[in-house]
């Protein structure tokens, strides 16, 4: 909110006055924190990190400087770091008129965050003089009031940074901004969980190419492959009516100001089946005016009749 007129200088006189949005945002150590204020900050937030939170109140009481949107990050090390007095201000906080306040956490399993800590070599902050799992337990520990309150969470576990800011961009950019960013992926249920996605279609109902020993070896980037899959009775209307469903939604996830939309095939392996169905979508797409990104988890893997399960 800015400008010096009575209405924005006294917002409780003017229940009209856009109120300010405030977004608390925290989280272990490691999990991506630092990325998620980034992309906030490339949103058009004003971000500040590491901010001592008993100053909060000082810094919203000018009118004159505070920001349309404003995110304030702060965690174990910040200076003042007690969660009890943080969960009272923010309900404080939260009773102003004038604000709009909402808190995220980023968490992260403790056995990802040792694996990044030991690949980057730095010093988790209460680590210092303790190994580095007894760090992790304590600050997640201290960090669970904070966890246990959040209006919104997200779990990084999963997830690299390009996914954590895929994710952020989705809840905090504005609608009408841009077109949404689309990925078709293809991936194997038996290789790993679904990707975290928007969409997921289950294409193991078609004939399966790997039990046809000349396919076996080839991928649904190969003709003979694909040939067989349209050949299945079943393939082509319900391709059709994903392709529709798809086309349908897109306008509407743009329309609520979804930013990121990731569609993505399931079949056994990952190689045949998901592989066809997510090239042959981004090829419909694109005749429809929309430019989606391909990925292929599993296409570079081994086909194996284990993992295949049994022929039919």
């Amino acid at each position: 909110m800015t400008g010096n007129s009575p209405s924005a200088a006294n917002p409780v006189q003017d229940q009209s006055a856009a109120k300010q949005q405030l977004l608390l945002l925290t989280g272990l150590s490691g999990a991506g924190k630092s990325t998620a204020l980034d992309v906030l900050e490339d949103l058009g937030w004003e971000v500040i990190d590491n901010f001592p939170v008993r100053m909060l109140e000082a810094l919203l009481s000018g009118s004159d400087t505070q920001p349309g949107r404003l995110a304030i990050g702060f965690d174990s090390r910040t200076r003042g770091f007690v969660p009890a007095e943080i969960v009272a201000l923010v309900g404080g906080l939260s009773q102003r008129p004038d604000l709009e306040v909402a808190t995220l956490f980023i968490d992260c399993a403790s056995h990802e965050l040792e694996r990044r800590y030991n690949e980057t070599r730095r010093r988790h902050p209460m680590a210092q003089d303790r190994p580095l799992q007894e760090g992790i337990r304590a600050e997640r520990e201290l960090l669970q009031p904070l966890r246990n309150r959040a209006d919104m969470l997200i779990e990084t576990t999963s997830l690299n940074s390009n996914d954590l800011q895929n994710q952020m961009r989705e809840m905090f950019g504005q609608p009408g901004k841009s077109p949404a960013n689309l990925t078709i992926s293809s991936f194997g249920f038996a290789r790993g969980m679904a990707p975290l996605a928007d969409l997921v279609f289950d294409m193991r109902f078609l004939d399966n190419p790997h039990w046809v020993p000349e396919l076996k070896e080839q991928t649904g980037l190969d003709r003979e492959v694909q040939a067989h899959i349209r050949a299945d009775p079943a393939f082509q209307h319900a391709f059709d009516d994903i392709a529709d469903l798809v086309k349908k939604l897109l306008p509407l996830y743009a329309a609520q100001g979804k930013g990121y939309v990731h569609v993505a095939f399931g079949c056994t392996g990952g190689r045949h089946r998901s592989v066809f169905c997510a090239e042959h979508l981004a090829e419909s797409l694109r005749k429809a005016g929309f430019s989606p990104t391909v990925r292929h988890r599993n296409l570079g893997s081994r086909a194996v009749n284990t993992i295949e399960g049994e022929a039919q």
